[in-house]
């Protein structure tokens, strides 16, 4: 590989400079993606090999980013699970029949990666055929709890009671959803990693809501089990959590090789709670890119020196923002590699 900064980094190897990239790096801030977007529906792209294939390219031809991640969406495998799955940029997601009762999950089928979503693995192969080696290509999938908060709360929320209320009153019901969910993802990654994913992150964005006791109980366990299950070989693994700071020595527990932070969590601080067996990812506030590109490089060497050139994947905190002009992008990224 002419570029294994980020591979070598997340196994905690020595390497000449942090690597970097960006969740959300192919998305609604290039012009270039939109120009394709418009003639195409949200979950059509995510199924159009070479349109997905197309939108995961943008963001390294036109910054330099230090790794390619596929174009998709963590609802995919609901999809494929059985219920209905609507995707529009505007309106965020939509589950028209939420999961509310045993018998809807009982319904719920774990699905054969290949058969139902093998539109992914191709994406995934192909990529691989295109980048021939120059950066490695990252495969992700949502984890159960924040998967059954879209499935149970019909899309987006920001009390999650319908999801807490099933948790709490009916927690063997719950359980089974997060279990059959685990069940899906771990079958789904596995497939990505033999179609040619290189390194795998697990999105957890939500369990941030939870307490420490309910993320140990409904949120920790799921991740553990998909990690462990993982024919990975040599393929790191990251997890992403947002807002994670009040259970970040339990999420420590999770198994994976990288540990993915919000802006909200020192990135020292977060060395000092969990050692040096963990790389760090992360984690510049998204909104910081909305600034100026004096401050962003200043903000970018202040995370940079936080991490100390050594198991450190830079990285923002969440997902880049729609709004966020490209040039103030290239700025984090040409920062990040000393330009």
């Amino acid at each position: 590989m002419k570029n294994n900064l980020l591979i070598r980094a997340a196994h905690g190897e020595k390497v000449e400079r942090t690597p970097v990239w960006m969740m959300r790096q192919a998305g609604r801030y290039l012009p270039e993606y939109r120009a394709i977007r418009k003639d195409i529906p949200f979950l059509e792209l995510c199924k159009t090999v070479d349109l997905a294939v197309e939108v995961s390219l943008q963001p390294y031809r036109l910054l330099d980013v230090d790794a390619v991640i596929m174009f998709s969406d963590i609802l995919i495998p609901v999809e494929a699970m059985g219920q209905e799955v609507q995707l529009t940029e505007k309106k965020g997601p939509e589950l028209p029949s939420p999961i509310r009762t045993r018998e809807q999950i009982d319904q719920l089928i774990v699905p054969d990666p290949t058969e139902k979503t093998g539109f992914v693995m191709e994406i995934i192969r192909t990529l691989r055929r295109e980048l021939d080696g120059a950066v490695p290509l990252i495969g992700f999938a949502g984890a159960p709890w924040t998967l059954a908060a879209y499935m149970i709360e019909g899309g987006g929320s920001k009390s999650y009671g319908y999801v807490k209320q099933m948790m709490f009153k009916e927690p063997q019901n719950f359980h089974a959803l997060l279990d059959k969910i685990a069940d899906a993802i771990i079958l789904y990654l596995n497939a990505q990693i033999e179609a040619g994913a290189q390194i795998i992150q697990l999105f957890d964005s939500w369990a941030g809501e939870l307490s420490r006791k309910d993320y140990a109980e409904f949120a920790l366990p799921y991740q553990q089990k998909i990690f462990a299950a993982l024919k990975r070989k040599d393929t790191p693994t990251i997890m992403y959590i947002n807002n994670s700071d009040h259970f970040l020595e339990q999420m420590a527990t999770c198994g994976a090789d990288v540990l993915s932070l919000d802006w909200r969590t020192d990135l020292q601080e977060a060395r000092r709670r969990v050692g040096d067996q963990f790389t760090l990812q992360g984690n510049l506030d998204p909104c910081i890119l909305l600034s100026t590109p004096e401050i962003i490089r200043a903000k970018t060497r202040a995370i940079l020196a936080a991490g100390g050139g050594h198991q450190h994947i830079l990285n923002l905190g969440h997902g880049i923002l729609p709004m966020t002009p490209v040039e103030n992008a290239r700025a984090f990224i040409e920062t990040a590699k000393g330009v």
